[in-house]
């Protein structure tokens, strides 16, 4: 049972600094750190594995975040696990920058990760309170969630770190790490007071009604294929485009191209979120992911790479938005948070293979090149076991 709380008397606006959260903990967390790879790489003289090795101790981290929050989310309030999160991702953004030495590196890509998790889970959480009663509302707020805020980090790394690292050299590295440390910082207060503006619904029950797991099983199986396939391209496009000799400029270009597509993302996606309530959502959004990663292989030119990122942007932060859809039209209210929980957790578990794994093939195969075609076909097989996905109950 639940307590129902009148809602925000501005929703928009809690949901732009509910949106900047993911911007941090997406944006910025995990994804930032596919732009300054190369740098990196090349600087300190790393392997592909040990490359894709920081992404896999963020997932790793991230993986513990989303079980820690699972546990806490019944017993701290979700305002409260948000906004401890977003202070110490930004924390642990700003001190990656401070040292060289790997065991540095993943001990702070592993706190990103774990500190991350507990804002990104709880972020859904909060958004599906904002309009409870108005579904087509709530399901453009949810998409705007992941989509903006993930598009809006990804634009402005974008833009910036390319050239930054092209004009000051490799070496530049530790300062774009310190560059998104501040503005983390930046972005903390108004994510701070959106946060304690929602009031979800509380447990009144000290043990709530179990999960309908094998109901949910082609859903949490299609969204492990994400976490699986779609951390590959994030990792390692930019550094796929530097062995193909592409400028920065072009780099830029190329990431700037896929935030604003994510930006963009919830507007595409809104009609198909308040339409369906099955599996459809997130099956379409895995073959668009597809699609994305694998086009810089098919067509390795500046106008494919483009396509590519336009689409993969389009499609990729929709992922989460699905699901967390899926869950607010079959669940009642006091189960969203467990249930999002639950489907962090597969998500993280699967994306810690994603970018050793890439790498090690990287490595054998002499380029990075045949990860991105193996990761888009994990994707489509994840979008087959989506499609399999009913509805638990008639759509709210």
């Amino acid at each position: 049972m639940t307590v129902s709380d009148t809602g925000p008397d501005r929703p928009w606006l809690v949901l732009f600094g509910l949106a900047l959260g993911v911007t941090v903990t997406n944006g910025f967390a995990r994804f930032a750190y596919g732009l300054i790879l190369p740098a990196m790489k090349a600087e300190l003289g790393w392997t592909y594995a040990q490359a894709g090795w920081l992404n896999t101790a963020n997932a790793l981290g991230y993986m513990a975040g989303a079980v820690l929050t699972m546990i806490l989310i019944g017993r701290i309030n979700p305002s409260h696990l948000f906004n401890f999160g977003l202070v110490t991702t930004a924390v642990a953004l700003f001190a990656t920058g401070q040292d060289e030495a790997l065991w540095w590196q993943t001990l702070w890509r592993v706190l990103a990760g774990l500190f991350g998790a507990m804002s990104f889970s709880t972020a859904g959480v909060l958004t599906a309170q904002l309009f409870r009663d108005e579904p087509r509302k709530n399901a453009l707020a949810i998409a705007l969630l992941f989509g903006f805020g993930g598009g809006l980090g990804i634009v402005l790394a974008g833009a910036v770190l390319p050239l930054m690292i092209d004009a000051w050299g490799n070496g530049s590295w530790p300062w774009a790490w310190t560059l998104i440390g501040l503005a983390c910082f930046a972005i903390l207060p108004l994510s701070f007071w959106a946060a304690h503006s929602v009031r979800p619904p509380r447990q009144t029950e000290r043990h709530a009604a179990p999960l309908p797991l094998r109901s949910i099983l082609g859903e949490m199986a299609g969204y492990a294929g994400f976490g699986l396939g779609y951390i590959v391209y994030f990792t390692f496009l930019s550094a796929w485009m530097t062995e193909q000799g592409a400028s920065a400029r072009l780099i830029a270009a190329v990431w700037v191209m896929l935030g604003f597509c994510l930006c963009l993302s919830p507007f595409l996606w809104r009609p198909v979120f308040a339409r369906f309530d099955n599996g459809l959502p997130l099956a379409m959004v895995l073959g668009g992911i597809a699609t994305g990663s694998v086009l810089p292989v098919l067509v390795p030119t500046g106008a494919g790479l483009v396509v590519s990122a336009a689409i993969f942007g389009l499609c990729v932060f929709m992922s989460p938005g699905a699901v967390t859809n899926f869950v607010r039209r079959n669940l009642e209210p006091a189960a969203w948070g467990r249930a999002i929980s639950l489907f962090t957790v597969i998500f993280a578990v699967a994306q810690t293979v994603g970018p050793y794994g890439a790498g090690l093939l990287g490595d054998l195969m002499g380029g990075i090149g045949v990860s991105l075609a193996v990761a888009a076909g994990i994707l489509l097989v994840g979008a087959i076991c989506a499609l399999m996905q009913r509805p638990l109950r008639p759509a709210a």
